[in-house]
């Protein structure tokens, strides 16, 4: 059984768990740079994607969007109905940092938000990538920088 303590710091635990993943993660393949990858400027704004019949806008607020923050994550689809709710898993391309997953609740019709926290590497790396997962619609990602 594990106890009340852990469920108090679960927090705490993760970003620990993030972290040391980030420290001891493989490098980038060489076909997989960041400067390659990033096709989103969530600075400025939304990013959209389209696939097949449905298009999905991810928003990331507040901004600017920082490392170590409480962030709201938002996705807006068009085009067709989900059979239930997305979830967006959190990664830097190349590396394996561990689980992140930020679980969506529907908001409003095709809008869902959900919240999570971006950690920041110790090696510097600014680049993250957003799986969007869809049901029934597959999956979609988001590449971009976040500040420190």
């Amino acid at each position: 059984m594990i106890s009340d303590t852990f469920w108090k710091h679960r927090k705490a635990f993760l970003y620990f768990f993030l972290l040391a993943s980030c420290l001891f993660s493989k490098e980038i393949a060489a076909e997989e740079t960041p400067s390659t990858l990033t096709a989103c400027d969530i600075q400025l704004g939304p990013c959209t994607k389209v696939k097949e019949a449905l298009t999905v806008t991810l928003d990331i607020i507040p901004k600017p969007v920082k490392a170590m923050k409480e962030l709201t994550f938002r996705l807006t689809l068009t085009g067709r109905e989900l059979s239930d709710n997305p979830h967006i898993d959190l990664s830097m391309p190349g590396m394996d940092m561990g689980p992140n997953r930020v679980l969506m609740a529907r908001v409003g019709n095709n809008t869902y938000e959900g919240q999570g926290v971006i950690v920041k590497c110790p090696s510097g790396r600014r680049t993250w990538k957003a799986t969007v997962s869809l049901p029934d619609a597959g999956v979609m990602d988001f590449v971009f920088d976040v500040l420190y």
